[in-house]
């Protein structure tokens, strides 16, 4: 396990005068705090002996039953006695890990990569291979090619981990013609589907993208968050398993965490029932939008020759590529000192590329501060840029094995 660059220059980034552009926190400024904050002092006093006490490592039953009816609006038809609630869904992620891979595995994962995700699949020991994505997301031909690599050189593919929805890092969706060719080539091999899906309510348009689980529940896992589309800092996900499989994952619950926190089920079940939770969905989207319009227009405006971007329509994140000869990951030491912060490429692959790649995050700043560490960014490009004319382009070492997550790069 190794930290990652932005965790290194963190408390530096975190400085009022510098634009981060690197973390995917939800911007929570639109949330009604004042009716939130009664809502929960009213739990307290008439729940709080429950609300503070121990609970069940499956999770509160009404608020698995609230969690298939968010789920139903992707198409997922799924069973209360199905849904293991967790500590946001990266312990999910852990979990499913821990319970399918023996050192030497195979994870599939798209390339780039959530960079929690390979974390997890380090620690277990798993190796990760990349399959491509364009522009409309993982490219079957690709997956088709990786799985008969494979299984030619004797390997085991656990499963496929996919983030098929305004992807992070990339932004990208998985288009829905290819949904249901990835899903037949997965199950010719004989591969498990991770589906990792916590931006899907945040389509820009409202549009909301039938689920690979609603497709193909026997062979898909499904991993769901309320940290993007609610609060984050109450750190409450779950996962949508096949019967046998569900089993499992409680016990690797007890044993992780004995239950995940009560109190915050409550608050967040309470907040289903008694506030217009898809309204409140409607206006982070519409500021999400905002904040994406203003990343691109910026990068319209700012980037220099031979930079290209993804044009996300939901989600946190713009996958930037930069000139060949430019590193990504060496110059950020630099635009750190020039006041602006990203996340480097390279973190998003366990295999040390990504090194002309970098995240970029809309999701948190004010348009205006996007605006103007989008400038910042330009400006330390064409330094480099010029740098690189004078002197040639310096080629670094490649990132040995993947990083551990933060929530600066969550």
């Amino acid at each position: 396990m190794t930290a990652s660059e932005i965790r290194a220059l963190f408390a530096v980034a975190s400085r009022p005068e510098v634009v981060s552009l690197a973390g995917g926190m939800p911007n929570l400024a639109a949330l009604p705090l004042e009716s939130l904050s009664q809502q929960m002092s009213e739990l307290i006093a008439q729940d709080g002996l429950t609300a503070l006490q121990y609970g069940s490592a499956h999770g509160v039953p009404a608020l698995r039953e609230q969690i298939c009816e968010v789920m139903a609006m992707e198409g997922i038809t799924g069973h209360p006695d199905d849904v293991v609630v967790t500590v946001g869904s990266q312990m999910a992620l852990d979990m499913v890990t821990r319970l399918f891979c023996d050192p030497g595995d195979v994870v599939i994962a798209e390339g780039p990569s959530y960079v929690g995700a390979l974390g997890s699949f380090a620690a277990y020991q798993a190796e990760v291979v990349h399959v491509a994505m364009d522009d409309d997301g993982l490219v079957p031909e690709n997956l088709r090619a990786a799985l008969a690599e494979c299984e030619k050189a004797g390997k085991r593919v656990k499963f496929l981990y996919t983030i098929p929805n305004f992807h992070n890092p990339a932004g990208v969706t998985l288009a829905v013609e290819r949904r249901a060719e990835i899903l037949e080539i997965c199950r010719q091999y004989d591969v498990l589907v991770i589906e990792d899906n916590p931006y899907g309510l945040l389509a820009f348009d409202g549009q909301t993208y039938p689920a690979l689980r609603s497709m193909d529940p026997d062979n898909v896992v499904y991993l769901g968050s309320f940290s993007k589309t609610f609060a984050s800092g109450l750190r409450v996900g779950w996962v949508l398993a096949p019967h046998a499989v569900r089993e499992k994952l409680v016990l690797a619950s007890e044993s992780a965490t004995l239950c995940p926190p009560t109190l915050n089920q409550l608050v967040v079940s309470k907040y289903l029932a008694t506030h217009d939770w898809k309204g409140q969905i409607k206006t982070f989207r519409e500021n999400y939008r905002e904040r994406r319009d203003a990343m691109i227009g910026a990068l319209e405006q700012y980037m220099p020759e031979g930079c290209s971007w993804t044009h996300p329509e939901g989600g946190f994140y713009v996958w930037l590529t930069v000139p060949e000869g430019v590193d990504a990951k060496a110059m950020l030491a630099r635009a750190v000192t020039a006041r602006v912060a990203y996340a480097s490429g390279t973190g998003f692959y366990s295999d040390g590329l990504g090194s002309r790649q970098m995240r970029l995050s809309y999701c948190y700043p004010t348009p205006e501060r996007i605006r103007e560490g989008v400038r910042r960014l330009a400006g330390v490009l064409e330094s480099e840029m010029d740098l690189m004319r004078t002197f040639g382009s310096v080629t670094t070492r490649a990132v040995s094995g993947p990083q551990t997550p933060g929530p600066d790069t969550a």
